[in-house]
């Protein structure tokens, strides 16, 4: 909550000082879909190439950051709310230092993909929507997690006994069952680049 004794503090270097002297554009690239349809093998295929391209990238993974800053959050609805919330603010000071940021997160709500898009500036914050069917994702089951839920396992598992609501507006969509994992990266780079 903040009071009336916070203040911000303005400083003189700001986004784009720090995007010249990288000399690129800022953005945050934001890979949302279910598990299993392939947002961090994307994400860090794409970071690899914009390495090699000269790019100054960063990748903010679900999974990594469970266990740090968000490691005190569980799965019920709430606590994925804050974990949405939590990786936006980052993705802002990130893309605020001048880099390409890629998020890979399921952030299975409209709201909590809204509410991270108005954090940034028009054009910064890329939406890609890997539209990779549940049938798909838990065929591939990649991590063993659709067979734990469907056994009642794991609870409040998105696709399973918890809601995934597709993006209305995204950027860009891809369904990693029709597009291999460099087709992805080329149709985010093209967009990007």
């Amino acid at each position: 909550m903040i009071t009336s004794n916070i203040k911000w503090q303005f400083f003189k270097i700001n986004e784009s000082d720090r995007s010249l002297i990288k000399n690129q554009t800022p953005l945050c690239l934001w890979l949302t879909g279910l598990s299993g349809s392939g947002k961090s093998t994307i994400a860090n295929i794409l970071e690899e190439d914009l390495n090699l391209k000269g790019f100054h990238t960063y990748i903010l993974d679900g999974d990594n950051l469970r266990h740090g800053l968000n490691s005190d959050l569980s799965f019920d609805i709430s606590d994925r709310k804050e974990n949405v919330r939590r990786a936006a603010e980052v993705s802002r000071l990130m893309v605020d230092a001048g880099l390409i940021v890629i998020v890979s997160l399921i952030s299975p709500t409209k709201s909590d993909r809204e509410q991270a898009r108005a954090l940034f500036k028009k054009g910064q914050f890329i939406e890609i929507y890997l539209s990779t069917s549940l049938e798909e994702c838990e065929r591939r089951d990649v991590k063993g997690l659709y067979k734990k839920a469907r056994n009642g396992l794991i609870k409040d598992f998105t696709g399973i006994d918890s809601p995934y609501e597709k993006p209305e507006n995204p950027e860009i969509i891809i369904d990693t069952k029709l597009s291999s994992i460099n087709e992805a990266k080329q149709i985010i780079c093209d967009y990007i680049l």
